[in-house]
Order: structure tokens, then sequence, then C-alpha cells
């Protein structure tokens, strides 16, 4: 568990279950949670689809990659928005604080979670669906991740446990 002597940050896709297992993984692990879109959304005063609606999606994305980037929280639980990993400046500084994990999670099982793609807020080209975000985002999560956990059909206890004790069968470490 010795990796995990700093931060962990969490990466995937809305509906992969950052903020709960992360709210869950802090108290398990006596850490301080913080997400970075309830970041997002106190700086500037707007939920995420308000700075969408009235500054566009790639605004969105730039507001996101500041607050990233102001972020230093050593030994913390960060869960970041599905759209972090558009910034690779960003994502190296996220980096330097710890282990990347990418919540994997199954398309399908992401469109029974996530109904409202519309009024959620995420930083997504208007038009474009959730299958096709979701395509585009996958090689990036994949490309900063640290280790990449399946979490299709487990319970949240059980991704927990993978993240925590290392199952190393569902584990992928990228830096071993």
């Amino acid at each position: 568990m010795n990796q995990f002597s700093t931060s962990v940050i969490l990466i995937g896709m809305p509906g992969s279950g950052k903020s709960t297992l992360g709210i869950q993984l802090a108290k398990m692990l006596a850490k301080d949670f913080i997400d970075t879109d309830l970041l997002i959304q106190t700086k500037h005063g707007q939920t995420l689809q308000d700075i969408i609606n009235n500054q566009g999606y790639l605004a969105l994305r730039d507001i996101e990659e500041q607050v990233l980037l102001d972020t230093h929280y050593p030994n913390h639980i960060i869960a970041t928005g599905g759209s972090a990993v558009y910034s690779e400046k960003a994502m190296q500084h996220l980096h330097h604080y710890g282990q990347i994990i990418f919540l994997d999670v199954a398309l399908s099982e992401l469109k029974s979670r996530v109904s409202n793609i519309d009024t959620r807020g995420l930083a997504r080209r208007p038009g474009q669906t959730f299958e096709e975000l979701y395509e585009e985002r996958q090689k990036l999560y994949e490309r900063y991740a640290n280790i990449t956990i399946n979490c299709t059909g487990k319970s949240q206890k059980e991704i927990l446990d993978l993240i925590i004790y290392e199952d190393t069968e569902v584990y992928m470490d990228k830096d071993a």
C-alpha cells in the first residue's frame, strides 16, 4: 500500500464512479477528498453546464486545465472531471502527486448510468454523441493512466478492493 503514500488521482468517463468511489476511498485510506468539477463550479459560481451554455465546451476545458494546474493536493484522493485528459500539461502536473488510476467502464454500462448527457456538463463538441465521446476519450485515459482497472460489472466494494489491495489479474501498472 506504500504506493498510495501520496495522492491517488481518478480518471474516467462521466458515470465511471470517480466521485462516488473517491469519497469511499478517501475514508478507507484516511485521506482528504477533492472533486475538481466542484472546484471549477465553486471558483466560477456556475454549474459545468452553465459554463458550456454561456462560454462553450472549449472554455470549460480551458477552465478545467487551469484549475488542475492550480491543484496542489499531496496525500489526497482526487476525482477529476471526465475531460481532464484533454490537457497534457494538467495530467503531467497531477502525475507528480501520485498514481493516476483509470476507472474503465464499458460503454453499455456507462450509458445505463448517464441519461442526462445534454444537461450534465459534458465538455463535448455540439452534436457529439456519448458513444463518440467515449471512443475519443478512451485512448486518452489509457495514455495517462499508471493503472487501469476494469470496473465493468463490478461492485463498488470490488473496485475499492482492487485499488487498495492490488489484485494483479485486473491491475495493469504501466510503470512496472
